[in-house]
């Protein structure tokens, strides 16, 4: 996405089963390589990480 991804907008690198198509490639923006996933942001399950990711995105609008 060359101008960044929107808030709320499923990034257009990620594959049916949820993982980046272009994990490890140059491609790859930096923000994706930097953001480390962590149980604050990920919890338990998928739905509370969507739901804090989605909480970082309003945040960062």
């Amino acid at each position: 996405m060359p101008h960044g991804k929107p808030a709320g907008v499923r990034c257009v690198q990620l594959m049916a089963d949820n993982r980046c198509a272009i994990f490890g490639l140059p491609e790859r923006p930096a923000f994706c390589g930097g953001l480390q996933a962590s149980e604050e942001m990920c919890g338990g399950n998928r739905v509370y990480a969507m739901q804090w990711l989605g909480e970082l995105e309003r945040a960062t609008r």
